[in-house]
């Protein structure tokens, strides 16, 4: 024999399965409030170093800055602590000098030249640079980052002869 459903039955059973899809619905926007609340990130904030804190202030510029994992560092060039010309007319010393500098920055956040990306050379005689440039072979071990060198009537000082600049990306 056949029982037959009765109204107030099935009007109960569809309003059990409303309810269920209703408590679905709400937990699934629940996990997808919390996924948007972990993708949502705040700014990186910079951070500054000054290697000559009062050559760079008196200059106005900071020697490295930091965002993320990025680093980009200003041009270094042949001075020493209050900021005068060293090397002066010695450009390969004076390159030399640069890279000391450089690694200095590096060594601050935690890097080497091999995490170096672009330098860019800027010098007043490039076919010395050229003659000189062997030994960036000992400061770029495993291979060199991209860049550019630029030859220029002048840098920030007349004794300057060279000044190199770099962007760093630090692995995690």
């Amino acid at each position: 024999m056949k029982k037959q459903t009765t109204r107030p039955t099935l009007l109960t059973t569809l309003f059990v399965l409303a309810l269920m899809c209703h408590s679905c619905e709400q937990k699934q926007q629940e996990e997808t409030k919390g996924i948007e609340k972990e993708v949502i990130a705040e700014p990186e904030k910079p951070e500054y170093f000054l290697l000559r804190p009062e050559v760079e202030k008196a200059y106005g510029y900071s020697h490295a800055v930091k965002i993320g994992n990025d680093i980009k560092i200003s041009g270094a060039v042949s001075m020493d602590g209050e900021g005068n010309p060293t090397a002066i007319g010695d450009l390969e010393q004076q390159m030399k000098n640069c890279y000391a500098d450089l690694e200095k920055i590096l060594k601050h956040y935690g890097c080497t030249f091999d995490d170096v990306v672009k330098e860019d050379i800027f010098t007043t005689d490039m076919a010395q640079m050229l003659e000189k440039s062997a030994y960036r072979a000992e400061i770029y071990k495993n291979g060199f980052p991209t860049g550019s060198w630029l030859e220029v009537k002048g840098l920030a000082l007349p004794e300057f002869m060279v000044e190199i600049e770099l962007e760093v990306h630090k692995p995690e």
